[in-house]
């Protein structure tokens, strides 16, 4: 009676680790969307109350419908992601560009303001563009020298005392990558992966579950040998 309540336990645990294991991914992937869709809706709701208003004049089923709070979730997004469409056309034209230099001139005039807007501007022209001379996705000692964390280049600079080659690297965390550290690391404890963006921000997200098979922990020696002294 015994072993058979023992194997039934051990059997109850299996299939809960198992069903774990395997809800894991879309309970990570349901995190994602739903943290984009949170932040849509709320930047879409304003329209949305803003269109209700407008046709309870003239039909007030349709605006109390449009209120409802599953449909104004759901149409706030909708809105939000035409806006951003609706943005990237108007920015692609000349007359676009124009409009938006002339705002981002104006922006740049406040002092809070231009520090907040200029600052998200130059990360996310860094991150388009990969870095001369190093890989975009790396690994780098942290939190712990034994430790590797992947990491993001935003770019190299120079120490000023030695003239050392300094990648300054966003570490995102996991599952939420929109958080995370920025750390200096030297240029020859940089070590260099052929991982794609993509490949590095799943692998993030999943806590690791979308792992190759093979990495490289540790730099090879001629790589070693090629940095630049300090």
């Amino acid at each position: 009676m015994k072993e058979s309540t023992r194997t039934r336990l051990k059997l109850t645990s299996r299939y809960v680790l198992i069903g774990l294991i395997t809800a894991a991914p879309l309970w990570v992937t349901w995190l994602v969307f739903d943290f984009l869709f949170t932040q849509l809706s709320k930047l879409g709701t304003p329209w949305v109350i803003a269109l209700a208003r407008a046709l309870r004049a003239f039909s007030p089923p349709l605006a109390d419908w449009l209120l409802e709070s599953w449909f104004q979730s759901l149409l706030a997004a909708v809105l939000s992601l035409v806006l951003f469409y609706l943005l990237g056309w108007f920015a692609s034209r000349v007359i676009g560009r124009r409009i938006l230099d002339g705002l981002e001139s104006v922006l740049q005039r406040i002092p809070l303001v231009a520090a907040i807007y200029g600052g998200t501007k130059r990360f996310l022209s860094v991150v388009k563009e990969r870095p001369a001379g190093v890989q975009r996705v790396v690994l780098i000692p942290f939190p712990t020298p034994e430790m590797r964390a992947v990491g993001f280049v935003t770019r190299v600079v120079e120490d000023e005392a030695t003239g050392a080659k300094i990648a300054a690297v966003y570490v995102p965390t996991s599952p939420n990558p929109t958080s995370g550290y920025i750390e200096l690391v030297p240029l020859e404890q940089v070590t260099p992966t052929d991982w794609t963006i993509d490949e590095a921000m799943s692998f993030v997200m999943t806590g690791g579950a979308t792992s190759p098979e093979r990495i490289r922990f540790v730099q090879r020696l001629d790589e070693v040998a090629a940095t630049p002294p300090a």
